[in-house]
Parts: structure tokens; C-alpha cells; sequence
């Protein structure tokens, strides 16, 4: 009888403390193709803001590994913090919420992330900076996890995502959930290549589907057809309020939002929760038509709180929502 892997899930990527800033005088401003919009404040002068709110341990792969805990899976995180309070702080969030700190790398001489998140009419500008870390070889995981996810991490780090790479080939067994930040998405799918082709399931929002696939203003269908072909058997793209589409490459379906209960307070971390509840109801064996009824639930709860972790669910309060979701909150083909 084959051994059970110690971990459901192995989440890899940068982490960081995150303050948050909520704006008091800022304004929106958009460009003559209205698509670009820019968040704009007085130059030179004092600006006053409404509050502050700090909260450690975050980052797309951080909160999925979090949120999969809280929905009752085996988790451990693969990530590097420094040698700082900030750090210490982190681990000790990580332990709290269950997630297994073991590929924690502590860099002593270096600082710990720590990014500013600007607030303004519940959506958010982040100031970013991903310190230049050493991290636990993919190797050490060996065949401990089920599925890995893998999102966010350094300008530095393309090597490692070789390694990432090898790990997958080695163990086929493992299933890989991709989700690309700010730097993958700049290195391109060329140089990513083998991470897209060994990723089981992708998750990216439209403008960023566009922007892999080299596509402008394109139909969700040829958008889906251009990352099948990178590799991915499961494809994922999320349209913000409008709701998300997902693909097996035979059956595709678009998903409405679950209806808020109030305004969102801040739309931070709305995506990593969508990631959170469509990934776990794959580990946990459903099809993508219930993954996509789980995964809008984690995203409308996560809104009506500051920071990516608040609101995301146990799994009991997430099947407690779907019960009580109206009749046309499922799936429909397209």
C-alpha cells in the first residue's frame, strides 16, 4: 500500500508584512484609452489618511497556504523570510494557522518583505519590493506533498524555477497549481516555459491572460485555447467583480460572483482566496464545476475585511454559504 504524503499541499513563493493605507485625499485618473487608470495625490505636501492596519505573513502563495489550512488540508510553505522581528513575526502566523514552517529559510542578515498596500475606494496600489533571498531546494520537499502551488516570488529567482521544474518531472505524481506574480510575468512564458507545461491548473485574471498569451481585447475562448497550448490542463481566468471562467480543455464554463452581503472594504487578496477554494475542492476531488462554486465564496468573504487572510473560511462556514447560495449561483457552459 502506498505511503500517504505527509503534506496536501506545499504552497511556494515570497511572503511579506503588509500595511495597509487607507487614503483620505487621492484621486482617479484614466487615460485617453481608458484602461490604464492612475491613482493620483498631491505632489510635495502633507496628505492625510484615514488609517493604518498591519498585518504580517501575506503573499499570494502565503494566503493560499493559510486559507488551505483553514479549509482542513495538510499544508506547509515553502518561503524565506529575514533575520529580523518581521520574520519572526511571520513564522509565528504561519504556526498559528496550522501551516507547517519546516521550508521556512531564515536569511539572518537580510530584511523581511515588508510591502505598503494604498487603499482607495476598496480597491488597492501596492509598493512592492522582494528582497533577493536563499531559499530550501524544491529537492528537500521530496515526496512529501500531493500538489504544490507555486505563485509570487523574487526578480532573482529564475533559476530557481528550474528547480521548481525538476521537482514536478521527478515526482509526476505531484499536481502543480500555478498562479504567476509580478516578476514570472515579466520573465514571459519562454523563459518559463517548463513551469507552464508541467502546471496542472493556472490561475491568472484576464488582463493578465492577455498579457502571456500576447493577446488584446481577446474572447475568454481563444484566451483558454493560448494557455491549453502552454501546457496547463486546467485553466483559470477571473474577471474581477464581473466573476471568473475555467477550462479542462473540453468543457469550459463561466462562474458569476456570489452576491456580497455589503460593499467590499478592500479587494486585496480577492484573487489568492478564488486560487484558495477552487484548488482545494480539486485536492479534495471535485470537478472544476463544484471547484468554481467554492471559489467566489472565499473571494466574497475576504473582501469584507482588511487583509488577504481575514476572511478566508473554514471549510464547515464555506459549505454553510453554498447551501445558502441563490439557484443561479452555478456554472454555465459556454
Amino acid at each position: 500500500m502506498p505511503q500517504k504524503s505527509k503534506y496536501d499541499l506545499v504552497c511556494i513563493g515570497d511572503c511579506t508584512t503588509d500595511c495597509f493605507v487607507t487614503l483620505q485625499v487621492a484621486s482617479v485618473r484614466f487615460g485617453a484609452d481608458r484602461e490604464h487608470p492612475q491613482l493620483c495625490m498631491p505632489f510635495a505636501d502633507k496628505i492625510p489618511y484615514e488609517s493604518v492596519t498591519i498585518v504580517p505573513g501575506v503573499g499570494n502563495a502565503a494566503n493560499v497556504a493559510v486559507g488551505a489550512s483553514r479549509l482542513g488540508l495538510q499544508t506547509a510553505f515553502l518561503t524565506a523570510v529575514g533575520g529580523d522581528h518581521y520574520g519572526k513575526e511571520i513564522i509565528g502566523v504561519f504556526r498559528k494557522e496550522g501551516v507547517a514552517t519546516k521550508f521556512v529559510k531564515l536569511n539572518k542578515q537580510k530584511p523581511t518583505n515588508y510591502h505598503f498596500v494604498l487603499n482607495f475606494k476598496a480597491e488597492r496600489t501596492i509598493l512592492i519590493k522582494h528582497n533577493d533571498y536563499d531559499y530550501f531546494e524544491p529537492a528537500d520537499i521530496d515526496r512529501h506533498a500531493d500538489w504544490l502551488y507555486f505563485s509570487s516570488i523574487g526578480e532573482h529567482t529564475l533559476p530557481f524555477h528550474k528547480k521548481v521544474a525538476d521537482f514536478v518531472k521527478k515526482h509526476p505524481g505531484v499536481k502543480m497549481g500555478f498562479n504567476p506574480g509580478t516578476f514570472q510575468l515579466q520573465f514571459g512564458p519562454e523563459k518559463l516555459k517548463e513551469i507552464y507545461r508541467l502546471t496542472h491548473v493556472l490561475f491568472v485574471n484576464r488582463e493578465e491572460a492577455e498579457l502571456v498569451t500576447g493577446s488584446k481585447k481577446s474572447d475568454i475562448v481563444p484566451l483558454f485555447e493560448k494557455l491549453h497550448k502552454l501546457g496547463p490542463k486546467i485553466v483559470v481566468i477571473t474577471d474581477g467583480p464581473k466573476g471568473a471562467y475555467a477550462s479542462d480543455g473540453g468543457h469550459r464554463f463561466f462562474m458569476p460572483p456570489y452576491p456580497d452581503p455589503r460593499p467590499p472594504i478592500s479587494r486585496t487578496g480577492a484573487g489568492d482566496a478564488f486560487s484558495t477554494g477552487f484548488l482545494c475542492a480539486l485536492i479534495y476531488g471535485f470537478p472544476i464545476y463544484d471547484a468554481l462554486r467554492w471559489a467566489p465564496i472565499e473571494s466574497m468573504h475576504v473582501v469584507q475585511y482588511f487583509g488577504a487572510q481575514t476572511g478566508l473560511l473554514k471549510k464547515q462556514a464555506l459549505l454553510s454559504l453554498l447551501k445558502k447560495a441563490p439557484k443561479n449561483y452555478k456554472p454555465k457552459p459556454i
